[in-house]
């Protein structure tokens, strides 16, 4: 099955402007439309569904569910193999996942359309009904593999309120924080297990174990295939839990390399000698280092692809051709700390805007449903903590601790995780976005997992937009905390701003141990316009104690303002009239076009 491949398709002309929003999006990947654009003729859409059913992660469909049911219905196979169909109305109110919820991730697609449609996602699952999660789904968004166990018999007892045990043996451990998850009691009649090993039962296989190779040049396929298999079956490693196969650069290019790669699905990651050389390995090679300047290759860049404090797991094997092959190879394996996938992971940037949900944007909240872990300052997760489901943790970190929350979320999109670090207002500006991609950057080009800044909206905008139309010329923003930057430079930037005649916001502008830094902006922006300036203070905007008043720059009442305040500043041409302030879109004289 083709994990990227979500198709679209309408059963009228009406449902096409939904698609074709969603496929500009990135919500699906194709739009199926009728030849005359208008209306399906005759088996054209059986005909498409027929084409794409088993190379197809998922079809979203715009039309009736009982229409689409008959259109599908002969297509069905298994739950194992169908790809998921979520239904939704033209205009995105509801997102319906038809087929495949858990397995092939129905619910968790329908959740991210209804976010980004500002609709609603209709679960009828009895997991989500009754705030349990769906066992075999939730892994997917933890960067794991699932096994053929028996899981209709799992989910079934789950239902029936069994007692169920969790049993955690590799991968990252944070799993057993969900509920209903935690280790299970002696009479639990189904086991659900986290490991990297072939075991019977419902496991779901983290990204855990990096297969490294050395070759010579133009070895067999074949020869490969044994030779991985043979080490994989030893030591009773489950193919679901190789995270991608790791080799020499000087032979990035090999044939039957690159053929293994893509014929199990495997990620190529090749490393330079210079990479390989200091890495300590038991069987080292005198020849190997003469010919590619490392005395080991299957072995060192095992452990080097399967990150930071990476362990050996098996030492390497040689493989020798047999009748009709030729060449030689050696494999070896490494377990990652915990696991290890940055190919799998995704970091997203959320902007969570000033608090209140209607103001989140359909780009946040699609990100945050796809993720499994949200990071953030406890304040910033509560406010969306209504958005939370039951298979979704959360990861609380203190006010001041930015660097220490930034690379937490990236770790754990390194694994193979797909993360959301949250700022309020817009990650952007004033957020955590620009330490997390410093961080990111600092990582070699082959750890680094996606990384997308999903905007928010800034305390600036809502601020202008409660106070009336203050930024109709230019603005500038000024952070009045000293903290990351010498009061020195902060300075120099007011005395600008003044000289320039900017409208002027100014984040963070006082606290208990920062008490005199506004009285000084104050001072510093009336030597370039009159003490009659308009001043918005903005309190807890988007909260339930959200203030907003209007002042004048010269009699600033200073004791009011405080870490959650925003203060706005008008130009020398800004005024306030009836209650509200608006800066004209030109100076005096100038002409309007």
């Amino acid at each position: 099955m083709n994990d990227s491949l979500i198709w679209g398709f309408s059963l009228s002309a009406s449902g096409l402007p939904l698609l074709r929003r969603l496929l500009q999006s990135g919500e699906i990947d194709r739009l199926a439309s009728p030849a005359d654009g208008n209306h399906w003729g005759p088996g054209e859409l059986q005909a498409l569904l027929e084409a794409n059913w088993s190379t197809s992660r998922a079809f979203v469909a715009v039309g009736a569910c009982g229409a689409i049911t008959r259109l599908i219905a002969p297509q069905l196979e298994s739950k194992a193999s169908d790809p998921a169909v979520v239904v939704l109305d033209p205009s995105g109110r509801f997102a319906i996942p038809l087929l495949g919820g858990h397995g092939a991730g129905g619910e968790a697609l329908a959740q991210t359309l209804a976010a980004s449609c500002q609709g609603e996602a209709v679960i009828t699952g009895a997991a989500h009904g009754e705030g349990r999660v769906a066992l075999d789904s939730f892994g997917q968004a933890w960067g794991w593999r699932r096994n053929n166990g028996p899981w209709d018999a799992l989910m079934k007892a789950a239902a029936r309120g069994e007692a169920l045990e969790a049993q955690h043996l590799q991968g990252n451990s944070r799993w057993q924080e969900l509920p209903g998850l935690a280790p299970g009691a002696e009479a639990a009649t189904q086991r659900i297990s986290v490991g990297v090993g072939a075991d019977p039962g419902c496991r779901w296989h983290p990204p855990s174990v990096w297969l490294g190779m050395g070759c010579e040049r133009n070895t067999s396929l074949s020869l490969l295939e044994r030779c991985c298999d043979q080490l994989i079956a030893q030591h009773q490693i489950a193919p679901e839990a190789i995270a991608g196969l790791a080799s020499a650069d000087r032979k990035a290019d090999e044939p039957a390399l690159l053929a293994l790669a893509k014929q199990r699905g495997w990620p190529l990651r090749c490393f330079s000698a210079e990479r390989l050389a200091p890495v300590e390995v038991p069987n080292p090679s005198a020849v190997v280092a003469a010919e590619l300047g490392t005395a080991s290759v299957a072995e060192a860049s095992a452990l080097l692809a399967a990150g930071p404090e990476a362990t050996l797991l098996a030492e390497k094997q040689i493989s020798r051709a047999e009748a009709g092959e030729q060449g030689a190879a050696t494999a070896a394996l490494a377990l990652a700390a915990s696991q290890w996938a940055p190919h799998r992971g995704q970091l997203h940037l959320i902007g969570s805007g000033p608090g209140r949900l209607d103001l989140l944007t359909p780009d946040a909240k699609a990100a945050l449903s796809q993720s499994c872990v949200w990071v953030g300052y406890g304040l910033y997760l509560d406010l969306l903590e209504p958005l939370r489901r039951p298979d979704q943790l959360r990861s609380d970190g203190q006010l001041t601790q930015e660097r220490e929350r930034c690379r937490q979320a990236l770790r754990l999109a390194c694994e193979g995780q797909t993360v959301s670090l949250v700022s309020s207002g817009d990650s952007g500006i004033y957020g955590m976005a620009g330490l997390a991609l410093e961080l990111w950057l600092e990582l070699d080009p082959l750890d680094r997992p996606g990384f997308e800044v999903h905007p928010g909206i800034s305390a600036l905008q809502v601020a202008a937009a409660r106070a009336g139309a203050p930024l109709m010329h230019d603005f500038c923003t000024i952070s009045l905390s000293d903290r990351l930057t010498p009061w020195e430079v902060i300075e120099k930037r007011l005395v600008a701003a003044a000289a320039g005649d900017f409208v002027v916001a100014l984040y963070n502008p006082r606290s208990k141990g920062r008490d005199w830094q506004l009285e000084r902006a104050q001072q510093l922006l009336l030597s370039g316009r009159p003490a009659s300036t308009p001043v918005v203070l903005a309190r807890q905007l988007g909260r339930p104690e959200e203030q907003v008043t209007l002042h004048e720059l010269g009699g600033l009442p200073i004791e009011q303002v405080d870490m959650l305040t925003l203060v706005l500043i008008g130009n020398s041409s800004s005024r306030a009239e009836d209650g509200r302030m608006v800066t004209p879109r030109g100076y005096p004289g100038a002409e309007l076009q």
